[in-house]
């Protein structure tokens, strides 16, 4: 098995990082493989809205000039899929959402690909908004027909400054059983 995390955050080592890096160490210390891609390195342009995936559908969207395809690619050979992002006004950073509408257009237009998968969010907070992007996040796992497991709480942390996450015990041992349930479903699906 194999899981792709994705930093929607502008900060290549930032707190989203730091808890997306916190869930491929307990996968990969169950022999679960792992990557982490950062947006902020792969930028990826909205969707047109054109339809012409659902034309083609050859899992290509008609937009060349970007990551997407090299991102996509990952995402959609991945067994799970997670997804990070801080909390920009309320909402998952743009650069996030641009990826997800477009994987979910050619995703859908190829079959759905990425129906039943499994995965989830993390999302970083200064103060507040965390359950907001939280559930936008869900919103894109849900209508992708994938399954999210649980955990002892939201997956949310909280910091600002570079690595203040990692004081936010509460999150890191969220994140820690997230990635523990992960595991174990992964193991259920194997049979």
């Amino acid at each position: 098995m194999h899981a792709v995390a994705i930093n929607g955050s502008a900060r290549l080592n930032g707190n989203t990082s730091t808890l997306l890096r916190v869930c491929l160490d307990v996968l990969e210390v169950a022999g679960i493989s792992g990557e982490l891609i950062q947006l902020a390195e792969n930028p990826i342009r909205p969707c047109k809205a054109c339809g012409t995936c659902f034309v083609m559908k050859n899992n290509e969207c008609i937009t060349k000039k970007d990551a997407f395809h090299e991102v996509y690619e990952k995402m959609r050979q991945a067994d799970i899929l997670l997804l990070g992002s801080p909390v920009y006004f309320g909402s998952a950073t743009a650069d996030l959402m641009a990826l997800l509408d477009r994987a979910g257009y050619v995703g859908r237009a190829n079959g759905n690909v990425f129906s039943r998968k499994i995965g989830g969010p993390i999302v970083v907070a200064r103060r507040a908004g965390q359950n907001f992007t939280l559930a936008q996040l869900l919103f894109w796992f849900m209508i992708m027909d994938m399954v999210v497991p649980g955990s002892s709480y939201w997956n949310v942390g909280f910091g600002r400054l570079q690595g203040e996450v990692s004081e936010d015990t509460e999150s890191v041992e969220t994140v820690r059983h997230f990635a523990e349930n992960l595991v174990w479903l992964a193991g259920k699906l194997r049979g």
